[in-house]
């Protein structure tokens, strides 16, 4: 108190001798205004040491080994029969899921859907979601008039739950463990080898070659197609996407009809470059039964089908990836 009655003092004297001493009225808005910014400066700072920090956070919410409820937060439809559903992660975690990998999931009720002999349905989706995107899951469903577990899930409502056990890894890939991949898929099919290419092409390190080669009924049920045009685009020099359609409609511009020998030897690299090159399969049974064998239940099947007749290896140049 004294120091400052003493600078007060002192501040008379100077500004007394050179001008009229202050008004009354004026001196202490000067030091309301000074005491007001030292407080705003000092609650500003001090606040910004204490900010809480979020702990990285180091586990899945998803359990491999058990099935879990997780709730519908939104429907957003995608096409005429296909739609995004998203589900909600607890505490705005994230999934955390390894590529590629993928989920395996039932009805929640017990009982709620079962197959002749009295199981539950199950059926694997890979989500379409980023690992790292917070507080969602997302699922892009594709409804078969035949498919229990789709018409199923089109019939949740947001708010019920569906349950989801994994993720369950299908293939461990590495960065740049190949120079070329080949990703050849059908339908629904789409999502594990969206998956797979979104990780590798965001690696600004990434120096392999994809080409997806996808096959629909029609232009309209070709899904992602938005997404993969912007790869094409953003990564001219490592990917690219072949679009086959059963039925044209006028204007139609690509390849039609089913993948076959010459569409492989069009645009995969051959057997010859061995462990170089490695071919992704996933789609409908018959597709995937067609270009790689059939597969072996939840397991990989032995390699047939084109690629075993054009000359690929099964555990070298051949992976037939397990998600609807």
């Amino acid at each position: 108190m004294s120091f400052l009655r003493t600078s007060l003092a002192n501040l008379g004297r100077r500004a007394y001798a050179t001008a009229p001493p202050p008004s009354r009225s004026n001196l202490p808005a000067v030091l309301l205004t000074a005491g007001l910014a030292a407080g705003a400066a000092y609650w500003y700072l001090d606040s910004s040491q204490t900010a809480p920090v979020k702990p990285k956070q180091e586990k899945s919410p998803l359990d491999p080994q058990n099935f879990q409820d997780f709730k519908l937060k939104k429907v957003i439809p995608y096409n005429h029969n296909s739609s995004k559903f998203v589900f909600e992660l607890p505490n705005d975690e994230a999934s955390l899921i390894p590529v590629a990998s993928c989920l395996v999931v039932k009805a929640s009720a017990p009982d709620a859907l079962n197959d002749a002999k009295g199981k539950p349905v199950i059926r694997p989706y890979t989500p379409v979601s980023a690992p790292d995107a917070p507080g969602e899951l997302t699922l892009l469903v594709k409804r078969y008039e035949n498919g229990n577990m789709s018409r199923h899930i089109f019939d949740l409502k947001e708010g019920d739950t569906l349950a989801i056990k994994g993720p369950i890894l299908k293939f461990p890939y590495k960065a740049n463990e190949f120079d070329q991949v080949a990703l050849i898929g059908g339908g629904s099919g789409i999502t594990p080898l969206y998956q797979l290419v979104t990780h590798a092409l965001s690696d600004k390190n990434n120096k392999t070659k994809f080409k997806l080669i996808y096959s629909n009924l029609t232009e309209k049920d070709i899904l992602l197609r938005k997404e993969f045009d912007a790869l094409k685009k953003k990564y001219p020099d490592t990917f690219d996407a072949v679009y086959l359609v059963d039925t044209p409609t006028e204007g139609w511009k690509g390849p039609v009809g089913y993948i076959n020998a010459d569409v492989i030897k069009q645009h995969v690299g051959p057997a010859d470059l061995k462990d170089k090159v490695k071919v992704f399969v996933c789609g409908p049974p018959g597709q995937v039964a067609s270009i790689a064998g059939k597969k072996a239940g939840m397991k990989q099947g032995e390699l047939g089908g084109i690629l075993k007749e054009l000359g690929y290896s099964e555990d070298q140049s051949v992976y037939q990836l397990l998600a609807e």
